[in-house]
């Protein structure tokens, strides 16, 4: 037979029919397969919990899954206490501390994750009676223990401080607060002062309001019977008690006549991260969400295909990646396209995200792209089927959104029905690139002129990292970049007593990533400097400076500086900047004043002999350094000064946040000493 086939194919490519079969054209597409999305049962409590139960006894696992649909919660100004609910719900509950909740869980090797709408457990079967205890114990019974709320606190604003440095997280706040708006919590940003405001009465109420079972659907997977689920759910969780729980549905949404800019400035940045975004009106269910998906697959939806990435891409090498999402929800979706580019091509990038939006709105796609995607899409949904958590899901969401209830049972065929003129009406029904807002994070200065062509109005307008407008460069007359420096030689203790200072030592404390290590700085002015970072009394990294040579240690070995390098470290070695800036081979620019995260400050640019070059942001209010964003050959970093504090007469930060690219550093400085006069061989290369 094998034999047979291969004189057949000589023979069809000895007399040219070979070449004349039409492959032009893609096969029609067959009828949609036939799936088994899987059996699930479904129960209800009397108080109103609703149960979903899948079996699956291929492992000894069960995981439990209690989701609330509670929907937008307005929190004010102490913005912030819904995420603390979830991060505070396993610190202690009426009976059990929270080390004792730890302990137990780990003692039998579970996992329980509560969240501000709900909570997560798995175990395995033998377990699950103590995990469920457990779990109803830490969603039923928390108590929101002050100093636990305390350190969340702290958390939270650590985390806010590197996410200011972060070009997607200023984007995404910009794009919640043009899409929404700041009175609607889709729109309010968390802040340090919002942080400040919250008390645990806002947990406890937000929790004795919002969890209620009415309102509440258990999903249960795993090696469980039917039967044991009934009874463990009426067992832990029928004396849950219902309430009526309010609904927020105000559609007050900010609107726009034609397309608006904003942009976000970020010294030292070398590309801009851009986002395109506008509301959508489009529910979970809808009938057009289906045809709706593969309109946003085919223009970004992530595939290497998509036009999103072949233009910006592969097409014009602006970037890595260019992406869209088109996202339902229940009071209002919205769709957004994003990418990275080099600032230089950042106004180009932005006119190819509006040009695809646009053809896919006027032109049809291609059979060949249309199959393409519904046979990835259709991969993707017969792929899930294999996980049994999809088939609880699927249950969950036609009675979350009241689907019909063969809306995933039919979701194959409905994919395969897609037509060209589907894809083309979807684009022309969903997306809006004439009125969308349009956001730009990077060198604003740079950017801002070129980026204005694309609002409605010809303006650009600035933003902050909670979203709030603000002024950009203001000129200012009658001040100079000697009174800017001067007045904060001053602000720390005036010229003589800076003088005066010959060494200091410092010792405090840094997160990185979670983890403390421990800090220890001393700086002579002899220009020599030891920085050494440690954990557990074990060195990480050593940088040593002794007036001219310099080196890294670190557990890979010793390196000696040269070069650049070698110049950056130098420079950095001034136990006063400031005091040289007017003296020595610095050129200076008072650029103007800048609102920078609320704080109105003198922008002074400094030019250093190296080739380096900081902007540093001095706060009018009290003369006092705010930030220092500084640009070098081996990369940007930015110094945040959040705290100050006295030693002898001098001020020095007692709280720094640095940051070079996604790596955020808080340095809380515990202790210094002046004039200890250390000796010069702990500076010995």
């Amino acid at each position: 037979m094998k034999k047979t086939l291969s004189l057949l194919c000589i023979a069809l490519m000895s007399t040219g029919l070979w070449a004349q079969l039409d492959r032009s054209n893609p096969p029609q597409a067959g009828p949609a397969p036939e799936i088994n999305i899987g059996e699930s049962h479904q129960f209800t409590l009397k108080n109103g919990l609703q149960v979903f139960v899948v079996e699956d006894h291929k492992l000894p696992l069960v995981s439990y899954s209690l989701n609330l649909h509670i929907g937008a919660v307005p929190e004010g100004d102490a913005k912030g206490y819904v995420d603390m609910v979830g991060q505070l719900m396993r610190s202690g509950t009426s009976s059990r501390s929270k080390a004792e909740i730890d302990e137990a869980v780990d003692f039998i090797g579970a996992t329980l994750n509560p969240h501000s709408r709900g909570i997560y457990a798995q175990s395995l079967t033998r377990h699950n009676t103590t995990l469920l205890e457990l779990m109803a114990d830490v969603m039923l019974n928390p108590v929101f223990p002050q100093e636990e709320l305390d350190k969340a606190v702290k958390q939270m604003e650590t985390a806010i401080q590197a996410n200011k440095n972060e070009p997607s997280a200023i984007a995404s706040n910009i794009a919640s607060v043009l899409r929404y708006g700041t009175d609607d919590p889709y729109g309010a940003i968390t802040s340090e002062a919002s942080l400040a405001k919250i008390t645990t009465e806002h947990l406890k109420q937000y929790h004795s309001t919002y969890f209620r079972p009415n309102k509440g659907y258990l999903v249960i997977v795993g090696d469980i019977t039917l039967k044991d689920a009934k009874k463990q759910a009426k067992k832990y969780f029928g004396k849950w008690e219902a309430e009526q729980v309010p609904l927020y549905n105000s559609d007050n949404w900010p609107t726009y006549d034609g397309s608006t800019v904003a942009i976000a400035n970020r010294d030292g940045a070398n590309q801009s991260t851009l986002i395109v975004t506008h509301t959508v009106d489009l529910t979970p269910g809808h009938a057009d969400a289906i045809k709706a998906s593969v309109m946003n697959q085919i223009l970004g939806g992530g595939s290497f295909n998509a036009r999103l990435f072949q233009n910006l891409r592969e097409d014009k090498a602006y970037t890595y990646g260019a992406y869209s999402r088109l996202s339902n929800d229940e009071r209002i979706g919205h769709f957004t396209a994003s990418t990275q580019v080099r600032t230089s091509v950042s106004d180009s990038a932005v006119n190819e995200i509006l040009y695809e939006m646009r053809r896919i709105q006027n032109e049809r796609v291609s059979d060949e792209d249309l199959e393409l995607t519904k046979n990835m899409m259709t991969g993707s949904f017969s792929r899930s089927l294999e996980d049994p958590q999809t088939v609880a899901n699927f249950a969950l969401n036609i009675a979350r959104y009241n689907l019909p209830a063969d809306y995933y049972q039919t979701y194959l065929k409905k994919l395969a029905d897609v037509t060209a003129g589907d894809v083309q009406e979807m684009a022309n029904k969903y997306l809006r690139p004439e009125n969308a807002i349009i956001i730009a994070v990077g060198e604003a200065d740079k950017i801002a002129e070129t980026m204005a062509c694309f609002a409605a109005d010809g303006k650009v307008k600035r933003y902050d990292y909670y979203g709030n407008e603000v002024k950009g460069l203001q000129a200012i007359y009658g001040v100079s970049a000697e009174d800017v420096i001067a007045a904060y030689i001053e602000a720390i203790g005036g010229k003589e007593a800076l003088k005066g200072v010959k060494d200091w030592s410092q010792n405090g404390t840094a997160t990185v990533q979670g983890m403390e290590l421990s800090t220890k700085t001393v700086q002579t002015d002899k220009n020599q400097v030891l920085v050494e970072m440690s954990m557990n009394g074990q060195t990480l990294s050593k940088q040593i400076f002794d007036g001219e040579r310099g080196k890294v240690v670190s557990p890979m070995g010793e390196q000696e500086l040269e070069g650049e390098m070698l110049k950056e470290m130098k420079e950095g070695t001034y136990l006063f900047p400031e005091l040289i800036y007017l003296t020595e081979a610095y050129q200076l620019e008072l650029a103007g004043t800048e609102i920078i995260d609320g704080q109105n400050c003198y922008k002074l640019v400094v030019a250093k002999p190296s080739g380096g070059v900081s902007s540093i942001y001095y706060k009018l209010s009290d003369g006092l350094k705010f930030r220092e964003i500084t640009s070098s050959p081996s990369g940007s970093t930015i110094a945040s000064y959040l705290e100050w504090t006295e030693v002898e007469g001098v001020l020095f930060p007692k709280k720094i946040n640095q940051s070079m690219g996604p790596q955020s550093i808080d340095i809380l400085i515990e202790s210094i000493e002046l004039n200890q006069e250390p000796d010069d061989s702990i500076f010995a290369i």
